[in-house]
């Protein structure tokens, strides 16, 4: 590195400290105030949750439920700040090609005939609504992989991209791909704000991440992310000529996200489920690089804190015990405050949702809670907390096994969404991985015996403290013991704060919500969102 490169760097560093000390400090107050009342046991989160988490959660709350409101473009661009590449993992960033325009438009067309297909029967059809299809471009991903030989220090290798991937590939132990969507509300973040994730993900089950980096919202409403998840998909399975990798089996493929990223991978899986259907007991095909390809399903999907009703109408989302222990903002904080006017927002032409047109808020592709059936779908893991997204979640799990699908549910108590990603190493987080990691493993390196070796567990990586923002497991710590499920075995599970031990869920407690409730409660709150939008015909108040 030049002097002036490192002067440069410097530079940089000297402000990111300045604007991050300008963020803590106003909220110094509230940390003296956490402290206090955690140290007397005076806040009911104080008998689930450890000083340091009960701060992080207050810190986040007050940064999400702020007076005064910034603008979207200003947000998108601080959280999408690129951290740089370091520690315990190889990162070789790719990019699905080209598209011919032919290829392109039939894309595009499959896509829009599954949307129109799915609505409600006497619907309007997106297209009399102004609603548009967008273009179909290259999409840009991050191939995320274990890296043995580095310290927590370890800066990336300038070397060509081609190259990090086949030194990725030599520490890969398992045939494990997981395509993965990170979170962020649609609207924020980026696959280089989830690398230490990603990369935890793949040291755990011995494989490697393709974590996507789908355009967001505002400027790219539905349906373009769910677009660029297909396409992403189609790369690994059927990749062009010139690509990093090889074609992916899809019984060695996990589709895996968190909170919109999770909606993502469901949304993927839906309108999979949905192309299938005309082909009956034939192969349902898309056109893809000059040839119809067949449309295989993956072999499971693992979701953390999934955001599964875009219209936040489901009851965890104005619950006041849950504010206690979640940093997201209750639903009508959106409906009562809106963000200054910029580039990105309001959005050309006008709409009330940031990631949706108002014509499809409701649509079984958006709010997955409105999907008719998820059968055929192949096993689904899902993680939720004390959380906003916590009742959506679990009815969910109980329409998934109502449709016949293997679903596996941990419930973890006490815990703010996303937790695993937030707290760092806490055993709450820990165990939450294992679970995860181990779900894809026991579904593709369990299923298809096709791996090298068993997945990795935590307590053989040492120097790992690189492997999460928020400080992963050390040296010195064991493996959180992850209870062997019974292969294809559904299982409803609340894993308590602390001691870790699992409890059943009966399947009849998981929610008292019908499937007409819950339609019901999405189009009351569609309509208290968007006024102006008619009514579906058929559908109940």
């Amino acid at each position: 590195m030049s002097s002036y490169d490192a002067t440069i760097r410097s530079a940089d560093m000297d402000s990111a400290t300045r604007k991050l000390l300008a963020a803590i400090l106003p909220k110094v107050p509230l940390m003296a105030r956490v402290v206090l009342m955690h140290s007397f046991s005076l806040t009911t989160p104080s008998r689930y949750l450890s000083l340091r988490s009960e701060l992080i959660v207050a810190v986040l709350r007050s940064f999400l439920q702020p007076s005064v409101l910034k603008p979207i473009s200003s947000t998108q661009k601080l959280t999408m700040r690129d951290p740089g590449i370091k520690g315990k993992m190889w990162v070789a960033k790719t990019s699905s090609p080209e598209i011919e325009t032919i290829e392109a438009d039939s894309i595009n067309s499959v896509v829009r005939g599954a949307i129109d297909d799915m609505l409600e029967p006497g619907a309007p059809k997106p297209c009399q609504t102004g609603f548009r299809m967008p273009d179909i471009m290259p999409v840009e991903a991050e191939w995320t992989g274990f890296r043995s030989d580095a310290s927590s220090d370890s800066v990336m290798p300038n070397i060509p991209e081609d190259e990090k991937f086949g030194k990725l590939m030599e520490e890969t132990m398992t045939k494990t791909t997981i395509l993965y969507f990170h979170g962020g509300a649609y609207y924020l973040l980026d696959p280089c704000t989830h690398r230490p994730h990603t990369a935890r993900l793949a040291r755990m089950t011995g494989g490697r991440v393709y974590s996507v980096r789908y355009r967001l919202s505002p400027q790219h409403p539905f349906p373009a992310a769910l677009i660029d998840g297909l396409v992403s998909y189609l790369t690994l399975l059927y990749p062009p000529e010139g690509s990093l990798h090889d074609p992916v089996d899809p019984s060695n493929l996990a589709f895996a996200g968190d909170s919109a990223g999770g909606n993502l991978c469901l949304a993927l899986l839906q309108l999979l489920l949905q192309l299938r259907q005309p082909a009956g007991s034939g192969e349902a095909t898309i056109r893809w690089q000059g040839r119809d390809v067949p449309l295989p399903l993956p072999a499971c999907v693992a979701v953390n804190s999934p955001w599964l009703d875009i219209t936040q109408s489901s009851p965890s989302w104005e619950d006041p015990e849950i504010q206690l222990f979640d940093y997201l903002p209750p639903s009508s904080v959106a409906k009562d405050k809106a963000p200054p006017p910029c580039a990105a927002w309001p959005a050309d032409p006008p709409r009330e949702h940031i990631y949706s047109p108002d014509s499809v808020l409701a649509h079984p592709l958006v709010s997955l809670v409105m999907a008719k059936s998820w059968a055929g779908a192949p096993p689904v893991w899902m993680c939720t907390g004390w959380e906003r997204l916590a009742s959506e979640d679990r009815w969910f799990t109980r329409k998934l096994a109502g449709d016949g699908v293997q679903v596996r549910l941990e419930q973890y108590e006490a815990m703010p969404h996303c937790f695993a990603m937030v707290l760092g190493g806490i055993p709450e987080g820990k165990r939450c991985f294992e679970g995860w990691a181990g779900f894809i493993s026991e579904h593709v390196v369990g299923k298809t015996g096709g791996g090298k070796r068993e997945r990795m567990p935590e307590a053989q990586i040492k120097d790992d403290k690189s492997m999460s923002r928020s400080g992963s497991q050390g040296p010195d710590e064991t493996a959180v013991p992850v209870p062997v499920p019974v292969p294809g075995e559904t299982r409803f599970k609340t894993v308590k704060a602390k001691s870790l031990r699992e409890v059943d869920i009966p399947t009849d407690e998981l929610t008292t919500m019908s499937e007409d409730e819950m339609r019901e409660r999405v189009w009351r709150r569609v309509c208290e969102m968007a006024p102006a939008m008619s009514r579906e015909k058929g559908a109940k108040l």
